[in-house]
């Protein structure tokens, strides 16, 4: 069980690793402004390829808390479950 734990702990942090991958490429690299006028078109395949990068960890991101958060639910309902067990063992 303890092998299961590291597991969820390892996805955990792999998640928070990615949120702060999103928030240091946004940071640095995001730029809010929209550029139409003359001779800022250079400007706008790098506002594309930022949107789409954030666009693609966004979409990580969500399917990594799903995962990790139905993961971590099972393995707490398996661990009171036992916990359980062994509750009405020890009563017996």
């Amino acid at each position: 069980m303890l092998a299961l734990w590291i597991v969820w702990l390892a996805l955990t942090l792999l998640l928070i690793g990615l949120a702060l991958y999103r928030k240091f490429e946004a940071h640095f690299h995001e730029d809010d402004l929209l550029h139409l006028a003359e001779g800022e078109e250079r400007l706008i395949p790098n506002q594309v390829a930022t949107a789409r990068l954030l666009d693609r960890i966004d979409g990580w991101g969500k399917t990594l808390t799903v995962v990790d958060a139905v993961f971590g639910l099972t393995l707490l309902a398996v661990f009171l479950y036992n916990a359980w067990q062994e509750s009405i063992k020890a009563g017996n």
